[in-house]
């Protein structure tokens, strides 16, 4: 998959230390990837789920934080949308995100 936002990626975890190893990881998965529906993304991530709208919401270094991802399957291409903490994620309405 081509992630789009590598950089939001990055800048969030040189302000949150404690996250690198796992936005790495999720970001080394996803473009490794050739998700064609949501249930492979499942193969892939067991902890994600849609809120509809083609986004996607996967846990973060056990639950503590969450990425939405706008993922188009026709194109191979992952938009991270929000990266944030779960109460930050408790306050957005991810399906306009």
């Amino acid at each position: 998959m081509r992630i789009v936002a590598r950089k939001t990626i990055v800048n969030f975890y040189q302000n949150h230390s404690d996250l690198k190893i796992a936005l790495e990881e999720w970001y080394s998965k996803t473009q490794r990837a050739e998700w064609l529906n949501s249930s492979e993304i499942k193969q892939t991530f067991n902890s994600v789920y849609s809120v509809g709208n083609d986004r996607f919401v996967f846990n973060i270094k056990g639950n503590d934080y969450r990425l939405v991802a706008l993922i188009l399957f026709k194109i191979k291409t992952v938009y991270v949308r929000f990266i944030g903490t779960h109460a930050e994620y408790d306050k957005t309405d991810c399906t306009k995100i």
